[in-house]
């Protein structure tokens, strides 16, 4: 009779865990398929990022010689946008090294954008740029392309130079800044008497 009584303990165990095991397992199931069924879907795959990296300062060469350094904060890259482009809207420095590592030019920029197709970067707000012969544009907005070599704009611009400064609207250039011009110029200019 005890064993008997025993076994049948050990039934009503085993029926009452496969119940409960019954009940809980499809509800852990189902919990887990609708953790999947909240999972992100995106519909434009072209308003996101293909990249994004922070904290960015970049090496650039050509032929084995280090011709460039990039720092960002932030760089984005946009490859299903027309056009595609990078976006460094965290500001971005630039530096081009001579042959002998000196840095030769730098440009500083709240905002630049690049058109890998076009080659050409949108450089936006607090735009400084220093050339080869130490001197110094300010501008809001500059135009860089590298496929004509040309850089230009049709904002204010003003030029720093040792014995002068030069203001403007409109400007043009080769991509070295050593020859430039400005339309619609004013400046104040040193005249040294003989």
């Amino acid at each position: 009779m005890r064993a008997q009584r025993s076994v049948n303990r050990i039934i009503r165990f085993i029926g009452t865990t496969a119940v409960a095991l019954a009940v809980v397992v499809p509800i852990f199931v189902t919990s887990c398929n609708s953790a999947q069924e909240e999972s992100v879907i995106i519909e434009n795959r072209d308003s996101m990022a293909v990249m994004s990296t922070y904290g960015v300062s970049t090496i650039i060469s050509d032929s084995g010689r280090i011709s460039y350094r990039i720092d960002a904060e932030e760089w984005l890259v946009f490859d299903r946008r027309q056009p595609p482009y990078w976006a460094f809207e965290k500001g971005v420095y630039l530096e081009k090294y001579d042959y002998e590592m000196n840095v030769e030019a730098t440009i500083k920029c709240d905002t630049a954008y690049y058109y890998s197709e076009q080659k050409l970067w949108k450089l936006i707000g607090n735009v400084d740029i220093r050339n080869p012969k130490n001197e110094r544009f300010y501008t809001d907005l500059m135009y860089w392309n590298q496929e004509e070599e040309k850089i230009y704009s049709d904002a204010y611009i003003k030029i720093e130079q040792e014995e002068q400064t030069t203001e403007g609207i409109g400007f043009s250039s080769n991509q070295n800044m050593t020859q430039w011009e400005i339309k619609n110029t004013k400046g104040i200019y040193t005249i040294k008497e003989e």
